[in-house]
């Protein structure tokens, strides 16, 4: 072998060395650095979902972008706020109203009375708890240890969505300068196309929204109903807290039947059953008939897309890449009809539509 091969197997060598420490320097920067790549990626999507109501608030009402932005951003800043008064005054008043009760529901409790006293006994657990009753009150201390913690994430999950709306707010405001100086560097052919990715993509997204709200309401519609003919108390509270735990894909509906279910027990054992087969069967109907008819329409995929595209990001990126999949996954189709080969969009047909856009 030549003097001249040595160098150049040696550069091949060098070259890949430094490709693999290039690649691993990334990931470490990426994984040091991902929950604020996390808070722009939210941002990103709350940004593209809010921006053709901030162009249509431009147009119409005003005609300063910044005077339209913050309109828009301190209406969404508004409904957030008396979402979470709806939501946070009963349970706060009932969490005083709980405190006050507690020596007293600990005697009937202790006595077998009341409903959790009552409850205990029919299912033999009142003796086992007054057999331990040192042990169950070491673990109610144990519990207060982890309040540092908890208070601490509340804290950084505070600065996380100030953080996400702030950034969402600039990249709304910017959208435009950025827009223009993007299509500024290519020619016509491709800012046309990626005008055109642009506006499928903020209809993928927002179709999305308003399907997966669509959802949220019947299913707070459904709970209310159900626990209103079931007796239970503050029916539209919790009704109100299943809606919004419902947005959340997969695990959503199981966590709202865990908190309208729990209610029911609280209020009678017939109470809790009813208002638990409720859910199972709503549960069927939503995963089976409102989710793939909806979105399919919403964000035009197909259901196994929607499912496996849920269950892989959910995985890789947790609740966040489970509320993201979708429109993700929606975002993905879209580029593959674009770029891929074989795949570009349809010429429109006599009756206006598109085939494979509305194939889903």
């Amino acid at each position: 072998m030549s003097a001249a091969d040595d160098r150049c197997t040696a550069r091949r060598a060098l070259i890949v060395i430094g490709l693999v420490l290039a690649t691993v320097v990334g990931l470490a920067l990426l994984w040091a650095t991902r929950r604020v790549l996390v808070w722009i990626l939210v941002a990103a999507f709350l940004a593209v979902a809010l921006k053709p109501l901030v162009d249509r608030v431009e147009r119409r009402l005003v005609r300063h972008r910044a005077v339209a932005t913050l309109l828009v951003f301190l209406a969404v800043f508004a409904v957030l706020a008396v979402v979470g008064a709806v939501i946070l005054v009963p349970l706060v008043n009932e969490l005083g109203r709980f405190v006050d009760r507690a020596p007293e529901l600990l005697r009937q409790t202790r006595a077998g009375q009341g409903p959790v006293g009552a409850l205990l006994d029919r299912f033999g657990l009142l003796e086992y708890a007054r057999r331990h009753s040192d042990q169950v009150r070491r673990y109610g201390g144990d519990l207060r240890q982890p309040a540092v913690g908890l208070v601490r994430g509340v804290l950084q999950t505070l600065a996380g969505l100030v953080t996400v709306m702030v950034l969402a707010y600039l990249m709304v405001l910017e959208a435009p300068r950025i827009v223009r100086a993007t299509l500024g560097t290519v020619g016509d052919a491709t800012a046309g196309r990626l005008r055109r990715i642009g506006r499928e993509t903020s209809r993928t997204i927002t179709g999305y929204l308003s399907g997966n709200l669509l959802i949220s309401v019947i299913c707070g519609i459904g709970t209310y109903v159900i626990l209103v003919l079931a007796g239970v108390p503050f029916a539209a509270v919790i009704a109100l807290l299943v809606a919004v735990a419902d947005l959340i894909p997969l695990v959503g509906a199981t966590l709202g039947a865990i908190i309208a279910a729990g209610a029911g027990f609280l209020r009678s054992p017939t109470a809790g059953i009813v208002v638990l087969v409720f859910f199972v069967v709503y549960q069927q109907v939503e995963n089976h008939l409102l989710q793939p008819v909806i979105m399919s329409r919403a964000v035009r995929l197909n259901p196994l897309t929607v499912l496996v595209s849920v269950l892989i990001a959910a995985e890789l990126a947790g609740l966040v890449g489970a509320l993201l999949a979708i429109p993700a996954a929606g975002i993905v189709q879209l580029l593959l009809r674009e770029f891929v080969p074989g795949r570009r969009r349809a010429p429109t047909g006599p009756t206006g539509t598109d085939g494979p856009a509305s194939a889903g």
